[in-house]
């Protein structure tokens, strides 16, 4: 067999059912039509060749990762690290975390190299592990992202109180109105519009991490130069919940715990493969470069917080949930600089819109993926002339509405107990994805099938899934220990921290029971079936960019 690189599937029809072993096997199953180019491991479906449109293109996929990744978290939420870990311990927790996230990036765009599926890798579950956890992940993120969008859109309300005191219910008919738009037309508008607000929050970053540079070196007129004063007083770390040594290690195991949520949505970013363009080789170059630029984004923000701001200054406090929260604004107003919160709260309402766009992407390609195999009703598999899945866009809308339950003190209570169930998705979605590349690596060296010949492949990604695959799981078991320690039980807490295990777990089960499926052994994946597919059908030589996007390219390129 030769050697398949950057190659792609074919658009001849691929046959949609539980993975075959050989040829011969689809032959005596009725299922082979003689003179088709198919490999029985293929699991891109005739549906997906057929109904769906391949609009994204590399630069989108590349941005739509950064755009789901750049949020809240680092706009906003850098101060509480630096209040609960210190400045050095903040920045350790947010490179430890940066590291896991680059494993996790490179085992997704191995795999998804492999198999470019929508659903990502929840289809890479079923076929790697077994249906049941297929079924288990698919409606846990599925149910996740149902409620993602309203708490997205719930935020974004709170936002612009920062400028009005317009009734928050126009600003939610207006952005459900905007999702659903975005959400139905053809996907290459929406990496357009993902495209340019990761620009703006791009922009943003470098902006602010270039005007905290300047405020702490003194280069601001009347503003005496900070340097790294706050790292000696109060110091680099905190203390958290305990004295001593180990309530410094607490407190920078809690920005780890805080900063995984900040580096959510970085999986999405091949959710839509069998809407990319050239997916074998798009998808891994934006998991090998997006990573670089988003870890080197948080990791300079942190340090730059750090150094602006005081763990102890009682402004990082402030649960507002506008721009007044974030340390950049805190440091900019301190320095006399006024136009700066108004900047900050107006790109985190695109980030805010982003990631309720993001969850619907996630959520119905997600949900059209397990539609695919049977796992939900099959009417979710209608799309529109513009190949976007309808059925599942309208479910989602109908579920955004659950943002009037903000509106409501007792109502929004209640919106956030449902919100909680999920809270420890990050953390599966992950273990996920590791699991699923350890599998794949499994069973290429029990068929004795050399890793060379996959579209995309790094020598060190074995033993950096297993490390990261063990972090994740005691990251998991350990997310909600404050809830454990004296004086520190909160149910809400607990049910965040956990519920979700159960929930998944339970799924997984109650699919394996009735369907009675079997967990895949290694030998049974039919990997050299795909890989000769792989090599028939190779992919479109690559575009370079042209025009105004070229000189902008190295974001993503």
């Amino acid at each position: 067999m030769s050697r398949a690189t950057g190659q792609s599937p074919g658009k001849d029809d691929v046959i949609d059912v539980a993975p075959l072993h050989t040829l011969r096997d689809i032959e005596s199953n009725g299922d082979f039509v003689k003179g088709r180019e198919i490999a029985a491991g293929d699991m891109v479906t005739e549906n997906e060749e057929r109904d769906l449109r391949r609009g994204l293109a590399q630069r989108h996929i590349s941005m739509i990762a950064l755009a789901g990744s750049i949020g809240t978290g680092l706009f906003l939420s850098l101060g509480g690290s630096i209040q609960t870990g210190g400045p050095l311990g903040a920045l350790l927790g947010y490179a430890f975390i940066g590291l896991i996230v680059c494993a996790v990036q490179f085992a997704l765009g191995e795999v998804t190299a492999l198999l470019p599926v929508t659903g990502s890798f929840v289809r890479h579950a079923e076929f790697l592990t077994d249906p049941a956890l297929g079924f288990a992940l698919g409606w846990n993120i599925v149910y996740g992202n149902w409620l993602s969008i309203p708490s997205e859109i719930s935020a974004i309300c709170v936002l612009f109180q920062y400028w009005t005191d317009l009734n928050p219910s126009v600003f939610i008919v207006i952005f459900i109105a905007l999702t659903a738009f975005v959400g139905l037309v053809n996907i290459r508008w929406y990496g357009e519009i993902e495209f340019a607000f990761a620009i703006l929050k791009i922009l943003l970053v470098i902006g602010l991490i270039l005007l905290g540079l300047i405020i702490d070196l003194g280069g601001v007129s009347g503003v005496e130069r900070i340097g790294f004063r706050y790292w000696k007083h109060p110091g680099p770390f905190v203390e958290y919940v305990a004295s001593g040594a180990w309530g410094r290690f607490l407190g920078f195991w809690s920005v780890m715990i805080n900063a995984v949520f900040s580096f959510a949505g970085v999986e999405s970013v091949a959710m839509a493969a069998a809407e990319t363009k050239n997916p074998r080789r798009a998808i891994p170059k934006a998991c090998k470069r997006v990573f670089a630029r988003v870890a080197l984004f948080y990791v300079l923000g942190v340090l730059i917080v750090g150094m602006l701001v005081a763990s102890d200054d009682e402004s990082l406090g402030d649960d507002s949930g506008t721009a007044a929260t974030s340390p950049f604004v805190i440091a900019a107003s301190a320095a006399g600089i006024k136009a700066i919160p108004s900047i900050v709260n107006a790109v985190v309402i695109t980030s805010a819109f982003s990631s309720s766009n993001q969850a619907l992407l996630a959520g119905t390609r997600v949900l059209y993926g397990i539609a695919l195999k049977g796992q939900a009703p099959k009417i979710f598999l209608r799309t529109n002339r513009w190949g976007t899945p309808y059925v599942c866009v309208a479910i989602y809308i109908a579920f955004s509405f659950l943002a009037f339950m903000s509106l409501s003190n007792g109502a929004l209570t209640v919106f956030y107990w449902l919100l909680d169930l999920v809270g420890c998705g990050v953390l599966i979605s992950w273990s996920a994805i590791l699991t699923n590349h350890l599998r794949l690596v499994a069973a290429m060296r029990k068929q004795n099938v050399s890793r060379k010949l996959l579209p995309w492949y790094n020598w060190w990604t074995p033993y950096s899934s297993a490390a990261a695959l063990f972090f994740c799981l005691v990251l998991l078991l350990t997310n909600g220990w404050s809830v454990f320690t004296h004086g520190g039980w909160s149910a809400a807490g607990f049910v965040t921290s956990y519920l979700d295990i159960p929930l998944v777990g339970a799924a997984y089960l109650l699919w394996k029971f009735f369907k009675r499926t079997k967990f895949v052994r290694l030998e049974d994946i039919p990997i050299e079936e795909v890989l000769e597919h792989i090599a028939l059908n190779p992919e479109e030589p690559e575009e370079k960019a042209k025009g105004w996007t070229r000189y902008i390219s190295i974001l993503w390129d």
